[in-house]
């Protein structure tokens, strides 16, 4: 994917921007995330599973999105961000062990609090010097006491909270924080955003998570090693590629292409939108996908899959395709031509999901490798007709 980036600072060039081997690096918790993540959803799992999932997955992207933002306006190398970010590291480590049983009123639960609390703290470290930038650039400090460390103490004082109250804490936190940053409308600090660099940054994540999917479809064969868990494998590892294809073909292109055509505040409001909140619908979809394969893989001897795990995948799938039928909004694309690819693309899957008693794992996996492929083809005829639209207004 090419990384051409908008201008980093007020005025000026363009300059090339890619990730660097601490990022790099930094994300491989995010691997164990997904992990963590995917395997609670492995089997027939319910409403509540599926609550609890999104619940204990948003804090980490979201800390995920603020570190990164904060790599992309702050990028000097130097000792101390490098401590502070591996930091940041070991404490998403310590959430990614607590995700089981975090939902309980355990040891795990206040683990899970305070590897978060510790995580604003880093982002208290990493924005505290753009408190003393010169006019216009300078960040108020209230923003930066309020958004990290007061939001780090009551995360931290959580951890005390008895369940089912922690969770409303959680909950009442996050919406804190959220509404602080809408509140930042793009001036001083974020104009310096290199759109180019974060798509390569999200779309590095959504690697991460279709790569949780690959393991689990391999991992999941040492419970099912016959020809059906292989047929079955094989057609999830098709229904994989092309959302990959499609992915980084047409949506993290058209993100660079939109991103970049953007100037200043118009272009840190997409970019918080689309990376920020979009993005945590799409990798949260191939998550519940690779949850879903897995338990497909494994139950491939089966006359059909358990419901819960067909919501999973199918789901996962009718999600990922709303999550991107939304960015496409977001872009201002016209409704009636997001329409065409993601009526289908959400309709196939839910119609998966009301056939779950009437087919078997195999043909749930067909049925929406199918759809992925017919997808893909569309958006390549559509990108080719495009083109030659193009060449031929030039002729003319």
């Amino acid at each position: 994917m090419s990384t051409q980036v908008t201008p980093a600072v007020p005025g000026g060039e363009r300059e090339g921007r890619h990730a660097g081997w601490l990022e790099l690096f930094f994300d491989l918790v995010f691997v164990a995330f997904a992990s963590q993540l995917s395997h609670s959803l492995h089997g027939d799992p319910g409403l509540r599973d599926f609550a609890v999932f999104l619940a204990l997955y948003f804090p980490p992207w979201w800390m995920w999105i603020n570190l990164t933002v904060s790599a992309n306006l702050f990028p000097a190398d130097s000792a101390r961000r490098r401590l502070l970010m591996l930091a940041a590291m070991l404490c998403l480590a310590v959430m990614a062990a607590a995700v089981p049983q975090a939902d309980s009123d355990g040891a795990r639960a206040a683990a899970y609090a305070l590897g978060y609390g510790g995580t604003r703290l880093v982002l208290l470290g990493l924005w505290w010097p753009a408190t003393r930038f010169p006019d216009p650039l300078r960040v108020p400090r209230w923003r930066p006491l309020s958004y990290c460390l007061f939001s780090a103490v009551l995360w931290a004082g959580s951890a005390a909270v008895p369940t089912p109250w922690r969770y409303a804490v959680w909950a009442a936190l996050l919406a804190a924080e959220m509404v602080l940053l809408l509140s930042a409308r793009g001036r001083g600090i974020p104009g310096r955003l290199h759109t180019g660099h974060l798509v390569e940054r999200v779309g590095l994540f959504v690697i991460i998570v279709l790569g949780e999917s690959v393991i689990a479809l391999v991992t999941s064969t040492d419970h099912a090693w016959t020809a059906r868990a292989g047929v079955v494998a094989a057609l999830g590892f098709v229904l994989l590629a092309a959302l990959w294809w499609s992915y980084f073909d047409f949506g993290a292109t058209s993100a660079e292409l939109m991103l970049g055509s953007a100037a200043g505040n118009r272009a840190y409001l997409l970019a918080r939108d689309v990376a920020g909140f979009l993005h945590f619908f799409v990798t949260a979809a191939v998550i519940c996908m690779a949850a879903g394969l897995a338990t497909a893989v494994e139950e491939a001897g089966h006359a059909h899959l358990p419901p819960g795990a067909v919501w999973a995948l199918a789901g996962g799938l009718a999600l990922y395709h709303a999550a991107h039928a939304g960015i496409a909004l977001r872009f201002g694309r016209p409704l009636g031509s997001v329409a065409l690819w993601a009526v289908p693309g959400i309709a196939v899957p839910l119609l998966v999901v009301l056939g779950t008693d009437h087919l078997a794992p195999w043909l749930v996996v067909l049925i929406l490798a199918a759809e992925a492929i017919v997808h893909l083809l569309y958006a390549t005829a559509v990108a080719r007709r495009r083109r030659g639209d193009a060449a031929a207004g030039r002729l003319g």
